[in-house]
């Protein structure tokens, strides 16, 4: 019974912990309904038109983007794609001006519309603008430019076929305190008046409701949530809602949705899951082992339509989150945010996952044509004689590169003081494409051509960049300097 009470309170608490996630040829098809999200946080980013090869070659046949990237659009033009474009939250203020919208639509999808040209299937109007910890930044300003957007793409001639929806985290709706079940879920009360406009909205122009669902997240921030449950093996102890059993927290918590579209009137709402997902590294539950048991069961249930129990047999379209690492976005969050990846950075395997849900121990097809930099790492150099400053190089080398693989329950958290100082040094060396001066550290580092990986932590050599990768980086940081200045703004408001 202590055990089903954890389930129980968890199904009321877990919608919010998924805020957590965001601070969130010859080749076999893929499932039907499968989408990959690929986003372009990275140091060194793979070229789109290997990306794009790469999801060809894997069978995928839909992709959700971040933003509306011209290299990205015109690397997937011709490939017969679905692709979900999308503004960022910093952009939705602009867009609230109709002539603004039109104009964003005419950039970003008119112009791409044409015989060989991108099969946009969504725009995405935001990212999880409503999310709680944003304390009402957003809410103003989503539904304005949804409105926008949605009748500028009318109005181009392009609404039949390219709808407009706003990813949202599961944040946005709950069960009440005293009834935590999936049939009592509502509107998040704070938003409750909004999502009904929004609902509305969505419903007239015949366009679905985006919903972001992280598992993981339940067993991330609470080590009493029982670890069956995030899975799809069927061995959790069930919560039962009205003679309903519900044995994973991804169909408990859709279902709480489905309940809160319910209550607004429009229970038959078309659910798109933009981003679910599980990390390998940066927290002891991000591990491939898990990553491949929750793969394999969320697309064995996709293949077969399995639905959920409050809507059994049906087609639900899924993107994983996501598909490549990404070694620049923000840790706030946990350092797992770095690992979402089903591929490394650089497009190679890291576990055998079958995409068809056939449950085949396969291996994806690996990006293709990526040039790396030449084979030299940057270790400690053990014969320094003044080391008084090593915890300082290691601090400055991490705050510039992605050490989180060598956080608590990771793959290289078992190395020594040494291998430590080895890895940071390197991956500050790497992301600074290999410089002399960038494998120094006043005496402390030295260059070389052995490989200090060990069997459970790799020393990655990186990609060589490109000019694309430059421009891509360029607008990255304009992008974090944008979401700065909004949480700046979020701070003067509140």
């Amino acid at each position: 019974m202590a055990d089903l009470a954890v389930l129980r309170w968890w199904l009321g608490v877990v919608v919010a912990m998924a805020a957590a996630a965001s601070w969130s040829g010859g080749v076999l098809p893929a499932v039907e309904a499968l989408g990959m999200n690929w986003g372009t946080q990275a140091s060194h980013p793979l070229p789109p038109k290997i990306v794009a090869q790469l999801l060809q070659d894997n069978g995928i046949k839909k992709v959700k983007l971040f933003d509306a990237d011209q290299d990205t659009l015109s690397a997937l033009a011709g490939t017969g794609i679905e692709v979900m474009v999308a503004i960022p939250n910093v952009m939705l203020d602009s867009i609230t001006d109709y002539d603004t919208a039109k104009e964003w639509v005419r950039r970003n999808v008119s112009r791409y519309n044409f015989d060989g040209g991108v099969t946009i299937k969504y725009v995405a109007v935001g990212n999880e603008p409503f999310l709680a910890a944003y304390n009402g930044t957003f809410d103003k300003v989503t539904l304005p430019a949804l409105m926008n957007i949605q009748n500028a793409l009318n109005d181009a001639g392009l609404g039949d076929s390219i709808k407009a929806t706003v990813p949202l985290n599961a944040d946005v709706y709950d069960s009440p305190a005293d009834q935590q079940v999936p049939s009592a879920g509502r509107f998040r009360a704070d938003i409750a008046d909004l999502m009904t406009q929004m609902v509305q909205f969505l419903a007239n122009n015949s366009a679905p409701f985006t919903v972001n669902i992280y598992p993981f997240i339940s067993l991330y921030l609470n080590d009493d949530f029982p670890v069956d449950f995030a899975f799809f093996d069927g061995g959790a102890t069930p919560v039962v809602d009205n003679g309903i059993s519900y044995t994973n927290v991804f169909d408990a918590n859709f279902d709480t949705l489905v309940a809160a579209l319910k209550g607004v009137g429009h229970g038959d709402m078309p659910i798109v899951v933009g981003e679910v997902g599980w990390p390998t590294d940066g927290d002891k539950h991000a591990t491939a082992t898990y990553a491949q048991r929750f793969y394999n069961g969320l697309l064995k249930r996709l293949a077969a339509n399995a639905g959920t129990p409050a809507r059994p047999g049906q087609y639900i379209e899924v993107y994983l989150f996501g598909l490549l690492d990404e070694d620049a976005k923000s840790v706030a969050p946990g350092d797992f945010e770095r690992h979402w990846g089903i591929l490394r950075f650089d497009g190679q395997p890291k576990y055998p996952v079958d995409l068809t849900g056939q449950g085949q121990n396969t291996m994806l097809v690996p990006a293709k044509g990526v040039t790396y930099l030449p084979r030299t790492w940057c270790v400690i150099n053990t014969n320094a004689r003044d080391t008084s400053k090593l915890a300082d190089n290691i601090n400055f080398a991490c705050t510039f590169a992605d050490c989180t693989a060598l956080g608590y329950g990771s793959t290289c958290a078992g190395m020594d003081a040494n291998g430590n100082a080895s890895y940071a040094f390197n991956a500050y060396f790497q992301v600074q494409n290999q410089k002399d001066d960038a494998c120094d550290f006043q005496g402390l580092a030295m260059p070389t051509q052995t490989d200090p990986s060990t069997p459970a932590c790799n020393f990655t050599i990186q990609i060589a960049a490109t000019s694309a990768g430059h421009r891509r980086r360029a607008g990255a940081a304009a992008g974090a300097v944008l979401a700065l200045l909004a949480l700046f703004h979020l701070f003067l408001l509140h």
